[in-house]
């Protein structure tokens, strides 16, 4: 369904990024966000599914900096691959990769016509979190099991848009008392828990739980609709 193409950063970086676009004139755009793993396959499929809702969507290679073409699976081999991605594109000076989702941000409002929101998963929802936070051109964000997202230099941080979490009670990267703290001090973001692991949207994962991704799913389009159209 989708096709990849260029984005132009900040600094004049060109980041590869793969594009889905609706059948149709778009309602809106959602930038999604990757894990740990890359733009693999599983991205490529939540992108074209929020295409097939009538948004263009756009999935930016967040580690293109550190390491171009990532495309990893779930083994722990993968893993212990895309942490060490991950830690190094954490590494990057100030604004590092937060300048390649504003781009894709921007592209999005562009290209779309419309609002844009932004999705993303495991350490991408702790970008969005900080894209929520501190980038422009958004409406909405839906981070889900976000690593991170729940230490105190995260929760210090004051959403400039709508939010909506999701979390996993039995993630055992994200302790279920930290959550609790980041919605008390956030009651302005809607916070749901799922009987759940992390990584529990993703259906290539041994983590995957399909009746709490299909609930996610549905009240995250729901969120999108209200603020995105």
């Amino acid at each position: 369904m989708g096709t990849m193409i260029e984005l132009t950063s900040g600094d004049g970086t060109l980041v590869p990024a793969y594009e889905a676009r609706p059948m149709g004139t778009p309602r809106g755009a959602v930038v999604v966000i990757q894990e740990i793993f890359g733009v693999n396959s599983h991205i490529l499929a939540v992108a074209d599914g929020y295409a097939a809702e009538g948004y263009l969507a756009v999935a930016p290679a967040a580690f293109h900096r550190v390491k171009p073409g990532v495309e990893l699976g779930y083994t722990d081999a993968d893993m212990g691959q895309g942490f060490g991605y991950k830690t190094a594109v954490e590494d990057l000076p100030a604004p590092g990769v937060m300048q390649d989702i504003q781009a894709a941000i921007d592209h999005a409002v562009q290209a779309s016509g419309g609002k844009v929101g932004i999705v993303g998963y495991c350490w991408g929802g702790l970008l969005t979190w900080r894209a929520a936070c501190t980038l422009s051109g958004l409406s909405a964000a839906a981070p889900y099991y976000g690593g991170g997202v729940t230490t105190e230099a995260e929760i210090a941080r004051q959403p400039l848009v709508p939010v909506m979490a999701h979390f996993a009670d039995e993630d055992k990267w994200i302790p279920l008392e930290t959550v609790e703290t980041f919605k008390k001090a956030h009651p302005s973001v809607q916070v749901f828990t799922y009987a759940a692991h992390h990584g529990f949207n993703c259906d290539q994962r041994a983590s995957w739980h399909a009746p709490s991704a299909q609930l996610a799913r549905e009240r995250t389009l729901a969120f999108f609709k209200q603020h995105l159209g």
